[in-house]
């Protein structure tokens, strides 16, 4: 797959993962379900879920460290900003060091081009928060929360999942 046929499938991704509502107790699921995965496969990540306006879930697993928390955040103000997922900001920002053009006026202690934010988009809302995983691939982090929301929501993880990188 070329870095344009990873850029659609996760615009179908965002299109496709969206609430008819969300609340505390969907947040609650879907932490617990990266969770339970994380420790069934020694996965090494955190997972912090918000609102804009308040955490919602955040769990830490083991062979995490203390740069995760601080990546996740980073990535859930990118996905505040632009509305989208962070891998996809990734492929198509293009941008080695992780930073977004001096234009763009984003601090790196704030902002970071990095993948495993994802927004969550309630239907008549738009986005209202987002989930972040940090501590695998880029990739691996959000294929993470992919397949959590897939899951919540009823659609087929596999058909929305990236393929393993090449």
């Amino acid at each position: 797959m070329t870095a344009a046929d990873d850029i659609e499938l996760i615009r179908r991704q965002e299109a496709e993962l969206v609430f008819d509502r969300f609340d505390e107790a969907a947040a609650f699921e879907i932490g617990s379900a990266i969770r339970t995965r994380a420790l069934a496969e020694s996965l090494p990540v955190i997972v912090d879920i918000r609102s804009f306006d308040r955490p919602l879930f955040y769990a830490a697993m083991p062979g995490s460290n203390g740069s995760n928390p601080e990546w996740a955040r980073r990535k859930i103000n990118v996905v505040r900003r632009f509305l989208k997922s962070t891998y996809r900001m990734v492929l198509e920002q293009r941008s080695p060091d992780r930073t977004f053009k001096v234009g763009e006026g984003l601090d790196i202690a704030d902002y970071v081009l990095a993948g495993g934010g994802f927004p969550i988009a309630v239907r008549g809302a738009g986005v209202i928060g987002a989930i972040a995983v940090s501590g695998l691939s880029e990739r691996d982090d959000h294929n993470v929360v992919v397949a959590a929301l897939a899951s919540r929501l009823g659609h087929d993880a596999a058909a929305l999942a990236l393929p393993a990188a090449e």
